[in-house]
Order: structure tokens, then C-alpha cells, then sequence
């Protein structure tokens, strides 16, 4: 039977998908404000996974080379060169405190202006996000992708026939298709982050988690990561970094929250995340009612008229 939320809505996807006494929902809080771009979770990722390499490709979008997620990356760190938007400062011709080698005449000031960079760094590790309301999930029509006991979301490559019914079905435009290289296993089959579920299943910590030097990603449970990433978000405010928020950690958004969610410093835009995303099953129920609704009343019409002309 089908649950209230079983299609949007806040929802604990383990046991709604029949998990009788799962453990934890387990999921990334990604920190965005102390990734330095490394890519070692690119790294960590293909390697583990054996993802194939997607052509070394110079893109020309700043130091990012692999460009967006897709079936050869699972993880993809994004560099964002952005101007700097601060207000240019006045001078007031006030007094200013010595420096140690001496008293400042307003030369060191200008010169020390004139060195910072008028632009900042915006790096951001994508991933799939296991949303809470997995379409992809919802319209596979072979069982391929599945919920697991710890309310991710995964590909079993032996099952999946290829046919890209979840392509166009997610909102974050995550999964696709294997298109190569030649000789890569699983070409043709939908590929996506299993956020590790072989080590999962052995207790231990994702890849891309444990390479990352300055633990921008975060692994754990999601409950305790959305507490952790809501913290994090006020001491950044505290700081004067305005502009922090969370991007997929709310329960009652248009997935039902993300089980890989971020802390973003600008619009989700900026990082090439869509504002507000929904389910693309959502409306399933509604358009069902409808269609029935419609074909009752077009049988109805046929019975009467067909009534009418006996008489």
C-alpha cells in the first residue's frame, strides 16, 4: 500500500522501501567553504570504483577539466572564478596604526590593496545526492536501481537494460548513460555514485570521504550531519559570511531532502544547481486520478448515449 509520502513529502526511505530495522540513513554533508580543490575525491572515487577516465579534455572553464558529473565521474569539484563583489572602500584621510617596521603613511595600505585579487574562489564536490524521493528510482522499469538498507540509492549494472527511463527522471541531471570509452565495463548502462556501498557493507568511510584533506565532505549519519552542517551555518553567519546556506538538508524541500546535501556561500545557480528542485514523480497520483477520472467520464458518455439511442 501506498504511504502518505510515499511520493513527496519528509520520509525515512529505508523503511519505506521494507527495510523491517535498518540502521542509521547514512549520507555526505559537503562543506564548500573549506574545499580547496584537490580533486582527491575525483581521484578516490575512480580509482575505488574504477570509473573510466572522460578524455583528459581541456575545457577552458577555469582549473575544471571534467566539467560536470556524468557516468565516467561521480565526483566532480567545481571551480568558480567569481569578481569580487565587495564595495570599493573610502579613504577619509584617518590616521591608521603602525605596522611593526614602522609607522604606515597610507603607502602600505594601497600597495597591500592592490595585491589582494579582485576576484574570489568558489569550489564546490558534486555528487548524486540519494534524494529522499528518488525518481530515477521511481521509473526504473527493470528494478535496477534500488534503495538500500542505508536509504541510498544504487545501480545493480547486471539488471539495468540500458533504456535511460531515469536519465531525463532526475532533477539534478546526475545519472546517465555509459557512452565509453571502448573496452569499459558497463557501456550503455546507467552509471551514478553508490556513495560506496561496498564498503558500507563493511563498515567502512567513502572513498572520496576519507581522501578529502580538509574534510569538506563529511560522512555519517544524516540526521547528526544536518545538525552538524545547521552549526557550521551559524558560526559562519557569526563570522560575517552572510551568504552561507544549505542547500538539500530540508526534509520538506521538493525531494524531501537531499541524503547528500551542501553548504553553499551564493546561489545554487552559481555552483550549477538548480534553485528549487522537485521530484519528477510527484504529480503521478494527481495525473492517475485524472486520467481515470476521464476515462470514467468518457465511459459514462458511451453507456448513456448508447441507452439513448435503444429508447
Amino acid at each position: 500500500m501506498i504511504g502518505k509520502n510515499a511520493l513527496f513529502g519528509p520520509l525515512d526511505p529505508a523503511p519505506d522501501a521494507g527495510y523491517a530495522d535498518p540502521p542509521a540513513r547514512k549520507g555526505f554533508f559537503t562543506d564548500t567553504s573549506v574545499c580547496i580543490g584537490c580533486k582527491a575525491c575525483e581521484v578516490a572515487c575512480k580509482e575505488w570504483n574504477e570509473v573510466p577516465d572522460d578524455g583528459f579534455n581541456l575545457l577552458g572553464m577555469s582549473y575544471d577539466n571534467t566539467g560536470s558529473l556524468s557516468a565516467n565521474t561521480w565526483r566532480h569539484v567545481a571551480f568558480i572564478e567569481q569578481p569580487d563583489r565587495r564595495r570599493a572602500t573610502v579613504d577619509l584621510g584617518m590616521p591608521s596604526l603602525p605596522h611593526a617596521h614602522g609607522t604606515d603613511d597610507g603607502q602600505q595600505t594601497a600597495v597591500a590593496a592592490r595585491d589582494k585579487p579582485d576576484f574570489r574562489w568558489l569550489m564546490s564536490s558534486d555528487v548524486c545526492k540519494h534524494c529522499t524521493h528518488a525518481a530515477c528510482l521511481d521509473v526504473c522499469p527493470t528494478g535496477s536501481l534500488f534503495r538500500t538498507e542505508f536509504g541510498t540509492v544504487v545501480v545493480q549494472d547486471d539488471i539495468c537494460n540500458g533504456c535511460g527511463y531515469c536519465v531525463p527522471a532526475c532533477p539534478y541531471g546526475v545519472i546517465e548513460r555509459r557512452p565509453g570509452p571502448a573496452g569499459a565495463k558497463n557501456v550503455g548502462i546507467a552509471q551514478k555514485c553508490t556513495l560506496c556501498y561496498d564498503r558500507l557493507g563493511a563498515g567502512m568511510t567513502p572513498a572520496c570521504a576519507q581522501a578529502c584533506p580538509t574534510q569538506s565532505i563529511q560522512f555519517g549519519d544524516v540526521d547528526e550531519l544536518r545538525e552538524r552542517a545547521a552549526q557550521r551555518v551559524e558560526k559562519l553567519h557569526a563570522d560575517g559570511i552572510t551568504g552561507a546556506r544549505l542547500y538539500g538538508a530540508d526534509p520538506d524541500d521538493g525531494v524531501g531532502g537531499a541524503g547528500a546535501f551542501f553548504l553553499l556561500l551564493d546561489e545554487p545557480e552559481v555552483y550549477g544547481l538548480p534553485p528549487d528542485p522537485v521530484v519528477t514523480t510527484r504529480d503521478l497520483p494527481k495525473m492517475f486520478n485524472r486520467a481515470t477520472a476521464a476515462a470514467v467520464t468518457l465511459f459514462v458518455g458511451a453507456v448513456l448515449s448508447f441507452v439513448g439511442r435503444r429508447r
